[in-house]
């Protein structure tokens, strides 16, 4: 994966164009990924105090809140620099207390085995049980912002905004998300017990862990009043996501197809780069996809470039499990009446993160900057609502999507035909 390298010294602007960025609580989703091999050190040494300072140093030069949650900063670098640490281990927790005074479950500190499972997170390829995870910090419990189409958890019928309550008997409340996800990985073809708490109801769910293939993108040629229409759906944006939404769309065009559904339902996010290059497919030039915001209030923005891959009406159907990336992506194009959105409103995501990797092979996600829509709508914690609202059935499955028992597609759909006869 492509990271930011700026030095830490470096206190230039936040910049979109310039940072290698996430803006993804997958950056908070460490069950996703397979335990690495790697042994961390046991010895601490001038080198591993170095890390803390590095770390202290990125979020002192770049962190969104520049209060710092209302804490003198370098303050918080001498105390836990005084503190006592015999091993490496105990400097990363000294590190990851360091961050929790933020209150911002989002910037975390990576051990070098966390920092190489978030970088296949990129690949296509990850293990475990397929969990997109952050921290709620009302309850103080990990929440479910998707399951992987197809994966363990999605085919165990893990929604957005479960509650994880519970793994393998022991109780998940107060602990560090990264805690969490190390009890979901484990062995392929091991299981693991998930307490989850919905709404009322709490329920147990055993899921088999295993290799997950994430291609982000699934097309299928379709028929609307007896034309032709393409229906995209995108899992996930992940380094693959702009190239084959890109190829779809070209594809689709081909068939001359009179419009498109484009599905981002239960997609929490991945890679900025490519939510706002996929946005561009739809847009024409000089039309604003996305505004981010550092921390000294200055915006940066990001236009349409070049002229759209397809001009023909656009449908877009988000819910809950639609997250950052895929709210980045619904605004600009809500926002440009480019298309409407059909379902539930999204998840409610709006900071972005760098990724920086550290000198003893960890890593830090910091939170850099908030997105605003082209309208300049800041939907951190409150989400997009749709133009047209539409809820699943309880006992819909990942079988019935873009089918008659999808009611969600099939309100799309009758949208989608609005806008064709209109536009006759």
């Amino acid at each position: 994966m492509e990271a930011n390298l700026d030095k830490p010294n470096d206190a230039r602007p936040v910049r979109l164009r310039r940072h290698a960025v996430w803006a993804a609580a997958a950056l908070a989703s460490a069950a996703l990924v397979g335990c690495s091999a790697e042994v961390l050190s046991s010895t601490a040494g001038p080198a591993s105090k170095e890390v803390l300072t590095e770390t202290w140093a990125y979020i002192n030069n770049e962190y969104v809140d520049s209060k710092f949650n209302g804490q003198d900063w370098w303050s918080v670098r001498q105390a836990y620099l005084e503190k006592p640490a015999e091993t490496t281990e105990q400097v990363y927790e000294q590190i990851a207390s360091m961050l929790k005074t933020l209150d911002d479950p989002y910037t975390r500190f990576l051990n070098p085995k966390q920092f190489k499972s978030l970088q296949t997170t990129t690949s296509g390829e990850l293990s475990g049980v397929g969990l997109q995870i952050t921290l709620d910090t009302e309850s103080e419990l990990p929440v479910v912002i998707a399951a992987v189409e197809g994966s363990p958890a999605f085919r165990g019928g893990v929604k957005a905004r479960d509650l994880i309550v519970e793994i393998d008997g022991q109780p998940t409340k107060g602990q560090a998300l990264d805690d969490v996800a190390d009890r979901l990985r484990g062995r392929i073809g091991s299981q693991v017990n998930v307490g989850l708490r919905r709404g009322d109801r709490t329920f147990d769910i055993t899921l088999t862990r295993e290799t997950i293939q994430v291609n982000p993108v699934a097309s299928q040629l379709k028929r609307l009043d007896g034309r032709p229409i393409g229906y995209i759906r995108l899992s996930q944006f992940n380094g693959n996501a702009a190239q084959q939404v890109r190829q779809a769309i070209e594809k689709f065009e081909a068939q001359g197809v009179a419009g498109y559904i484009l599905d981002l339902r239960s997609n929490p996010g991945g890679l900025l780069e490519a939510g706002v290059e996929i946005a561009r497919y739809w847009l024409t030039p000089g039309q604003t996809v996305v505004y981010t915001v550092n921390r000294q209030g200055e915006r940066d923005q990001a236009r349409a470039q070049r002229a759209p891959l397809t001009a023909q009406p656009l449908v877009v159907l988000i819910d809950g499990g639609s997250a950052s990336a895929s709210e980045i992506l619904a605004g600009a194009l809500q926002d440009n009446r480019r298309a409407q959105l059909v379902g539930t409103k999204s998840f409610g995501k709006g900071l972005i993160q760098a990724i920086h990797p550290l000198k003893d092979g960890s890593g830090l996600a910091v939170s850099i900057a908030r997105y605003q829509t082209p309208s300049r709508r800041d939907i951190h914690k409150q989400g997009i609502e749709p133009d047209v609202k539409v809820e699943l059935p309880k006992s819909f499955s990942l079988e019935q999507l873009a089918t008659d028992a999808d009611s969600q597609y099939q309100a799309g759909a009758k949208v989608l035909s609005r806008a064709l006869a209109s536009s006759q």
